[in-house]
């Protein structure tokens, strides 16, 4: 096991582009939404080829990935999902739907660099968050 190359959780994580950086991947891992063969994931926990690890997504879903090849400097985006297989299963249809469904019923957003919201903005926000005025 010695021999085997190895490379630290967060590092791993980040050059396989699981994650977007290494700092959310350290936070991923301290938040506790990381395990590594069903032990708690911690950032400097050392990864070698054959392990599962198991990665908390939004909604209650989880990613399962298995590592392949260990690497600790950025790779090219096809080069990095070489280092992993994806066995996550594929959402159902009742998860479509309701991700659907959460887009649809988000609150409307006001683009960005529209300033501060007018009078008149302001009052249709009061009345679609408490009603009409009587």
């Amino acid at each position: 096991m010695a021999d085997e190359p190895a490379v630290r959780l967060d590092i791993w994580l980040d050059v396989a582009c699981l994650f977007k950086s290494r700092s959310q991947a350290q936070n991923a891992c301290a938040l506790g939404r990381v395990e590594v063969n069903g032990d708690r994931g911690k950032p400097h926990r050392l990864v070698r080829p054959g392990d599962r690890i198991r990665i908390s997504l939004p909604a209650g879903r989880w990613r399962l990935v298995e590592v392949v090849g260990v690497a600790d400097r950025h790779l090219a985006r096809a080069a990095a999902r070489e280092l992993f297989l994806d066995h996550t299963p594929p959402p159902t249809r009742e998860e479509i739907e309701l991700r659907r469904l959460q887009r649809l019923g988000a609150p409307p957003q006001r683009p960005a660099g529209a300033g501060a919201p007018k009078k008149r903005e302001r009052r249709d926000l009061r009345r679609l968050k408490e009603g009409p005025e009587e």
